[in-house]
């Protein structure tokens, strides 16, 4: 399989780090991917698969200029831009996960001319803060011992070596992400090696996450182009509600909803849903996937 690696700059100079796995003629970019990449390389046939790091973020430069991290979320916007830019695309096919799954809708708003088609896996709700239903929210006893353990390990934290304490956050953390606790050990997305990703809390706190709780939207958004939301029903960190939300307020989407999955649907049932990005991505709907005409 044929993979490079290398740098783009952004129009303010920063480096971003990506990886282009595959050779076919239809590009598919994922934001913030690398966690992803082993996973999702089953999609490359026929396609160039292109992840890459978000600024401040993974190998991409560490930005120690305010000014270059204020604006949060519309910075990661633009960098996607840059990256189209970058390799010729015309029309981008997008994958984004967790809060990435706000972020692409937000590029096919600003860019709506340079989207193809959009998935969204577990995506952070478009409203932070907005409460759902019961039966939308997975909040169960396992989220509340992880944040129990949690705050305990941050008593160890000026003790411990900093790479070592990462490691023992993530394998606290990760338990939140599966539906089934045996599949926590397929979670390995903390890449605790690297030092972006060490500090990348204190960068979602002050400026990722103010940026996106300041996002207003209107009832029905401005993003035409296809979009496919999965979904797992047991998401403890993306509430499911959420997802159900996007799928009513964009013109024109699906969700597939997944019953016994959480965060990272593709662990708990890689075939449903690689098989479902597939089909969208062939220029489908998949089977179930459901037009939502109401949240609850």
């Amino acid at each position: 399989m044929q993979i490079s690696e290398g740098y783009i700059s952004t129009g303010d100079g920063v480096r971003l780090f990506f990886r282009q796995i595959g050779s076919g003629g239809k590009p598919v970019v994922i934001p913030n991917g690398f966690h992803l990449a082993e996973d999702f390389e089953c999609l490359s046939e026929g396609r160039t698969l292109i992840f890459y790091d978000l600024r401040n973020r993974g190998w991409s430069d560490s930005v120690s200029d305010p000014s270059k991290l204020t604006r949060g979320i519309h910075n990661d916007v633009d960098d996607l831009e840059a990256i189209r830019q970058h390799f010729g695309i015309s029309q981008v096919d997008l994958i984004g996960h967790s809060y990435l799954g706000l972020m692409v809708i937000l590029y096919a708003m600003k860019y709506p001319e340079c989207v193809n088609r959009v998935v969204q896996i577990g995506p952070m709700q478009p409203y932070a803060g907005k409460q759902y239903p019961a039966h939308l929210t997975y909040a169960d006893a396992t989220l509340t011992e992880v944040f129990s353990k949690l705050v305990e390990l941050q008593k160890e934290k000026a003790s411990v070596d900093p790479v070592e304490f990462c490691k023992k956050f993530w394998e606290i953390l990760r338990v939140i992400y599966v539906s089934n606790p045996a599949d926590a050990g397929r979670i390995n997305w903390g890449r605790c090696e690297l030092a972006n990703e060490r500090n990348f809390m204190k960068y979602w706190s002050e400026s990722i996450f103010p940026s996106i709780k300041e996002l207003k939207f209107d009832d029905v958004i401005s993003a035409q182009a296809p979009v496919l939301t999965i979904h797992g029903m047991k998401d403890r960190s993306a509430l499911y509600g959420g997802g159900r939300e996007w799928a009513m307020m964009l013109p024109n989407a699906r969700l597939v909803s997944l019953e016994n999955a959480g965060h990272a649907p593709w662990v708990e049932n890689p075939e449903l849903v690689f098989g479902a990005i597939r089909e969208f991505l062939g220029g489908a709907w998949p089977e179930g996937a459901e037009k939502v005409t109401c949240i609850a």
